[in-house]
């Protein structure tokens, strides 16, 4: 097998030079991982549980935090460089440091802590998911206590270019508590102009209430659209909608970032950035209202519990016998389609297939809640409906489209039947259906 030919060993194998250096190392030499020591397994077991979450969730604040306000402290220090501001930084590059920094912050803390990393999340969580409220204070607290360590840090690294730009706007009178001065660095401050508080405040709600709505259906264990893999960028992209969005007129979008970026600022740059404006209160605390009139949204209008519980992500608080209470009080219907009943047609195997198995799921489920006082009906609807879309369409033969009132009907029937003759299984289609 030696030679520098480029003859193969078999279909599909390497060159021969890769395939010579592959067969000299067939087993891999792989370092052996440590085994886990007693020692090592009782200090886990004795760490507070409690200490482990707070860790986390400061740990996620801080991961997102720091690199939003170190692309922002770019942005605003080089302002007056002579290259341009964009060589540094831009509103598009912030907008992409939050949403990795949120991503970073929920693949590598999530797990130990949930991956709350904002009040407003911590407290709809409880209110709406059962999560402890004697754990929302020590979670708040660490969300702020990541914050202000992301705000410190930063200040130590940027300190030499800070205290320059700071001292070039004392030479010239100018505050350092202003939009594009050093204190805005660390927390979100409006323009001078910007005076009405319900203009900044209607921005700041719907800003957290859009950020708050994608969170919630990405956290929605029935929505098929999102994997746990594509979990932390889908929240991070949100975050980053808004900032290109909004990030010029003035957002905060989480209490603990900007908080405790906030306490760091007035120890470096003085009280007024709490006062300034009277702005603070809207940057600090809307973000808590918004975001439950977000969840609550979700909860209230567009949330399928019953569907949880069909996938296994959830159960009825009474068990199955409250389940089937439910199901007995309001019915359940199977839809299925005409390969269910039909025996199938050419070149509609997969399909064919795919509904008699639904057909084999409602006699399942009927020969299992029927006792129980449950209806189950496998229902097949096969034809061109008489709607306003299909009113135009041209069939062969009087009445040749379904009636929507006649299967509104038909519905209603099946709903209405006695328990001494119940239909499970329901066809309904035209008379000039061909079978």
């Amino acid at each position: 097998m030696s030679g520098h030919n480029l003859d193969r060993l078999a279909t599909n194998d390497l060159e021969v030079g890769a395939t010579e250096a592959v067969q000299r190392h067939i087993t891999r030499h792989v370092a052996h991982v440590r085994p886990i020591s007693q020692r090592k397994l009782d200090f886990e077991h004795h760490r507070p549980r409690w200490l482990r979450e707070c860790m986390a969730e400061a740990t996620g604040v801080f991961f997102y935090v720091f690199p939003g306000i170190a692309s922002v402290a770019s942005f605003t220090i080089n302002g007056a460089s002579p290259l341009g501001i964009t060589a540094f930084s831009s509103l598009f590059q912030i907008g992409w440091a939050f949403a990795i920094g949120i991503a970073f912050a929920i693949i590598t803390c999530a797990p130990t802590s949930g991956g709350h990393f904002n009040p407003a999340i911590t407290i709809c969580f409880a209110v709406w998911q059962g999560f402890p409220w004697r754990k929302v204070p020590y979670y708040i607290f660490s969300q702020i206590f990541g914050a202000f360590i992301a705000g410190m840090l930063l200040m130590g690294m940027y300190w030499p270019e800070i205290d320059a730009y700071k001292r070039e706007l004392l030479a010239k009178g100018l505050p350092l508590v202003a939009n594009g001065a050093p204190a805005s660095i660390l927390c979100t401050i409006p323009n001078p102009g910007q005076t009405n508080l319900g203009y900044l405040f209607m921005i700041e709600f719907f800003v957290d209430s859009f950020i708050g709505i994608v969170i919630w259906a990405c956290l929605d264990p029935a929505n098929p659209f999102v994997s746990p893999v594509s979990v932390p960028f889908t929240i991070g992209m949100a975050y980053a909608n808004m900032v290109w969005g909004f990030a010029n007129i003035s957002i905060s979008t989480n209490l603990a970032r900007d908080l405790g970026t906030r306490i760091v600022a007035a120890i470096f740059f003085g009280g007024e950035v709490f006062s300034y404006n009277h702005y603070s209160w809207i940057a600090i605390l809307v973000n808590i209202p918004a975001t439950l009139f977000a969840t609550g949204y979700y909860e209230f209008l567009m949330r399928d519990s019953l569907d949880l519980i069909g996938k296994n992500h959830n159960r009825h608080e009474d068990g199955e016998e409250g389940l089937a209470r439910h199901l007995t009080k309001n019915g359940y219907m199977e839809n299925g389609a005409t390969n269910a009943v039909n025996g199938g047609s050419a070149l509609c195997a997969s399909f064919a297939t795919g509904k008699f198995a639904l057909r084999a799921l409602a006699q399942s489920l009927a020969r299992e809640f029927g006792p129980k006082g449950v209806h189950v009906a496998h229902v097949v609807v096969d034809g061109v409906i008489d709607i306003p879309r299909t009113r135009e369409w041209v069939l062969q033969g009087e009445d040749a489209k379904l009636s929507a009132d006649a299967i509104a009907d038909a519905y209603w029937h099946l709903h209405t039947q006695p328990r001494t003759t119940w239909t499970h299984e329901l066809d309904l289609r035209p008379y000039i259906e061909k079978w």
